[in-house]
């Protein structure tokens, strides 16, 4: 059995001790609070496993700002900040939040990048932000290209769509499986989050999928 209570306390150590060291200014800084939003990010995950909502909220929203902190200073086009910055948000079911970082990430440029990870981080604000049709087609140019997950942009795809249950059902099972038999995760925390991130945006166009495992938190 998984020692989420172990992950939980060693994303805490981390934070705080990365915290300590946290540096000035300059391209170490933007580094560091990466990192930072990488380990509090971590033991939200842990803290959802552990079914502690409110230890989840807490350390999510630290994610979430530290990355935005992070954005200013980053190299170009390092849309993964954004990307998880929003997702932390709708894992601590903050939708205003999600909403506020959504807008900034398309002002940063999301929508005008080439890149299928600005793609994604484009379809991802969109749907938060309710603009469907905007983000089925981001969701259409990423879903179809060699680097990019195809489950992940057939689930943003479905979700904008709305209309195709079956379709959702087995795009967002696609996207667990290749959780469950990864072998890598961010900070070594095994969960589905991105499956939980398009669960949530689903569940508010009625779209279901009934999951179960491992790498989910309990159901309530």
């Amino acid at each position: 059995m998984e020692d989420w209570r172990g992950h939980l306390e060693r994303e805490e150590r981390r934070y705080r001790e990365g915290e300590i060291r946290l540096p000035d200014a300059g391209d170490e800084r933007q580094r560091a609070l990466t990192r930072l939003g990488n380990a509090a990010y971590g033991a939200g995950l842990a803290a959802l496993m552990l079914d502690d909502d409110a230890a989840a909220r807490r350390w999510l929203d630290l994610a979430a700002r530290r990355w935005r902190e992070s954005f200013a200073e980053a190299p170009p086009g390092s849309w993964g900040r954004p990307i998880g910055a929003v997702k932390a948000r709708l894992l601590a079911q903050d939708w205003e939040g999600a909403q506020d970082d959504a807008r900034w990430a398309l002002e940063a440029g999301a929508a005008e990048a080439d890149s299928p990870i600005g793609g994604y981080a484009a379809a991802l604000a969109l749907l938060v932000l309710g603009d469907d049709d905007a983000a089925r087609r981001h969701a259409d140019d990423i879903r179809i290209r060699d680097d990019f997950p195809a489950a992940v942009g057939d689930a943003l795809a479905m979700i904008a769509a709305g209309t195709d249950a079956i379709g959702y059902v087995e795009a967002v099972e696609a996207v667990l499986e290749s959780f469950e038999t990864r072998a890598e995760y961010l900070e070594d925390i095994p969960v589905a989050d991105t499956v939980l991130v398009l669960q949530a945006l689903a569940e508010r166009r009625d779209l279901v999928a009934e999951l179960d495992s491992p790498q989910l938190p309990p159901a309530k």
